[in-house]
């Protein structure tokens, strides 16, 4: 097609209890983009406001609540690693009352040892900080009294009855140590900035201090040994919690990517609902689908809902805000797997107008003869149609991620090997088709009657003595293409204003039917002088014609559509823009027309790289291990150019669509159709 699919304006009224299944259908099958445009329907009158902002309130309440959900899901995987999808999966459903048990049920579980787990942390990291401090100062030959001075460590020592131990270590928890020394006698430790808390622990507890003997050195072993017995088990226990998140990721993984999936999906939907709930039991859409899809989906639709459901359509004339300019109608395109595969191209600089000429069709040509005359090769081609088999759908995984490429890797591939049949070259070989070649042309020569030598190979690009004018008439070729390609940009210009009713930008611009009686007339001349002709008086009415068109453009318009005044901004602004919009004229059609000219520049660098790896490699090839050395040449020069030739030859070419093609028409871009659909990446 050379026009975007017709498009339609739908609206769907439904019951409250049929929305989320209208919202899965239409998730899943991705074939309606929602519109914010709604000032064809009826006005809503106080009542129904009132009860729009009710439906709302409750859709709102219901999308906060799922977030909840969604966050609760978020703490549990980041806690136990595990990577939970953003977007519903293939299977997701809405999430009901054993769903939201389970992420409770889930949530709590592993909370819990997450609280667990952060005690025994904090706790592992107090007693390694006490039992360092304690180890540095258990040989120091000074009376146990001094030790109170450490800048770390806080000992107490004293009597405290055995039945109140147990209630002091859980009142104080990881934040002392408490050591009994034998009978009733203990040895609480803690650091400098808790020593307030274990006093008034310890008092509350009835610990009666006691003074050490005079002369009783060091601190007591029996403090190391609880603190290193208490490590270990601090440790131990964080091993078991570790293992115990292990055997939570294998029981709960799968039930975090369902659930997360399904509150996924729940979360669109409500968050849709909440801005097309009209009433407490009404919800309307309205979007845009293909028109060739209307009636199909109506039936679909139908039998979703068992008949609840009001469907209205309207075609884009029929839109106030379309017609008003304020709403584009988005742009869907259909084409076969050869064209469709170059639609990035297009959309990359901009989605074409609705109802105006799709240029993928010329984009998918031209991107490919230009690519081919550029990179001729037949075993760099043939290495680039091999590419793209590999990365399509009977392909290797490995290049899955290339499969948007396959089709236009197979394309320039195959045009890369008839240009290098033409030029005589196969991974840069010079002479493995001068045999075949030279049989061929012998044959059609035979049959033309001539005699002689036939050349070694159809397109020498080598610039040498017996061939120079065969290069010009090459670059004359390219030139030809660059004309071609200008000249279908400005007719789909021409074309598409016509449809867009801008009559004096299609006849009288200078993309218009001025523009390109300006520039053929100027290219006829062009030929007539190279082929002995001269410049002759009737041409100077031949260039003078258009350019007064193109001059005049904006005064004739306003004068055809009856506005005035005819000259909008003054004489002298009028004459200045004219003058500037003719020398625009000329050096945009001269540029876009020259520009050209490096398509046969870079047909003739990749030559003389060709012939610069293939000399190397005979220069190579008498020496001793000359074949190694030769066969390394050869592949380490093809590589080179297949990687950095190709880029750049592709990204000329894209240079050359943008620039030279769609700045001829692509004067307002539109909007690409966007389906609304629950998961953005969808297999081809």
């Amino acid at each position: 097609m050379i026009r975007p699919r017709k498009m339609k304006q739908i609206e769907l009224t439904v019951l409250e209890r049929d929305i989320d299944g209208l919202i899965t259908f239409l998730g899943r099958q991705g074939v309606m983009q929602f519109s914010q445009s709604h000032e064809h329907r009826v006005p809503l009158d106080e009542s129904q406001a009132k009860q729009k902002g009710v439906a709302h309130a409750r859709d709102e309440a219901l999308y906060q609540d799922i977030q909840k959900q969604l966050e609760k899901l978020k703490t549990v995987s980041v806690y136990l690693g595990i990577d939970l999808p953003t977007e519903p999966e293939e299977t997701s459903l809405f999430p009901g009352p054993a769903e939201a048990a389970l992420v409770e049920e889930i949530h709590t579980a592993v909370t819990s040892v997450t609280a667990q787990e952060q005690e025994l942390i904090q706790e592992r990291e107090h007693l390694e900080a006490t039992l360092n401090e304690a180890r540095a100062f258990s040989n120091l030959n000074a009376p146990f009294s001094a030790l109170d001075q450490l800048s770390y460590l806080t000992l107490r020592i004293g009597r405290l009855d055995p039945k109140e131990q147990a209630g002091l270590k859980e009142r104080l928890a990881n934040r002392a140590v408490i050591v009994p020394l034998g009978e009733d006698r203990v040895v609480a430790a803690a650091s400098r900035k808790g020593r307030f808390a274990l006093d008034s622990e310890l008092k509350k507890h009835s610990f009666i201090p006691v003074t050490v003997p005079e002369g009783y050195q060091r601190i007591p072993p029996e403090l190391l040994t609880s603190l290193e017995s208490r490590l270990e088990e601090v440790v131990q226990e964080l091993q078991n919690l570790e293992e115990r998140k292990g055997h939570f990721r294998n029981d709960y993984g799968p039930k975090l990517r369902a659930l997360a999936g399904s509150y996924s999906m729940a979360a669109i939907a409500a968050q849709l609902k909440g801005k097309l709930g009209v009433s407490k039991n009404l919800y309307v859409l309205s979007g845009w689908v293909p028109a060739d899809t209307l009636k199909n989906l109506v039936a679909e639709l139908e039998q979703l809902t068992d008949g609840r459901i009001a469907v209205r359509a309207y075609d884009p004339d029929e839109i106030a805000t379309v017609k008003e300019g304020k709403e584009k109608v988005p742009v869907l395109l259909k084409h076969g797997a050869f064209v469709k595969s170059f639609e990035r191209v297009v959309f990359s600089y901009g989605a074409p107008l609705y109802g105006t000429i799709d240029p993928t069709p010329f984009v998918a040509v031209f991107f490919t003869i230009l690519f081919g005359i550029m990179f001729g090769d037949v075993g760099q081609g043939f290495v680039l149609l091999l590419l793209g088999i590999l990365a399509g759908k009977r392909g290797i995984k490995a290049l899955a991620g290339f499969r948007s490429y396959s089709t236009p890797l197979i394309a320039v591939g195959i045009a890369s090997m008839v240009m290098g049949l033409l030029s005589g070259s196969v991974f840069a070989h010079e002479e493995l088709l001068v045999v075949p070649t030279q049989k061929i042309l012998g044959f059609f020569m035979g049959l033309a009657g001539q005699t002689g030598e036939p050349p070694e190979r159809i397109l020498h690009l080598m610039p040498e003595a017996d061939n120079i004018e065969k290069l010009f008439y090459f670059f004359g070729f390219t030139l030809g293409v660059g004309i071609l390609l200008t000249s279908i940009g400005l007719w789909v210009n021409i074309i598409n204003q016509i449809i867009l009713k801008k009559y004096e930008k299609a006849f009288f611009s200078k993309t218009g039917i001025a523009g390109v009686l300006l520039f053929w007339y100027a290219l006829f001349i062009a030929v007539r002088c190279l082929m002995g002709g001269h410049f002759a008086w009737f041409d100077l009415l031949g260039l003078m014609v258009p350019g007064f068109c193109i001059f005049f453009g904006p005064v004739i318009g306003r004068l055809i559509a009856n506005e005035r005044p005819l000259l909008a901004e003054g004489l002298m602004v009028f004459i200045m823009e004219g003058f500037v919009e003719i020398l625009e004229t000329l050096s945009t059609y001269i540029s876009n027309t020259v520009s050209f000219l490096r398509v046969g520049a870079f047909a003739l660098s990749h030559g003389v790289l060709s012939f610069i790896v293939f000399t190397l490699s005979g220069m190579v090839s008498h020496l001793t291990g000359g074949s190694l050395f030769s066969l390394i040449i050869m592949l380490i020069g093809n590589t080179v150019i297949i990687l950095l030739e190709g880029m750049i030859v592709a990204i000329q070419v894209v240079r050359l669509q943008y620039y030279e093609f769609f700045s001829k028409f692509f004067t307002e871009t539109g909007t690409e159709f966007s389906p609304f659909r629950f998961r953005r990446e969808v297999k081809s």
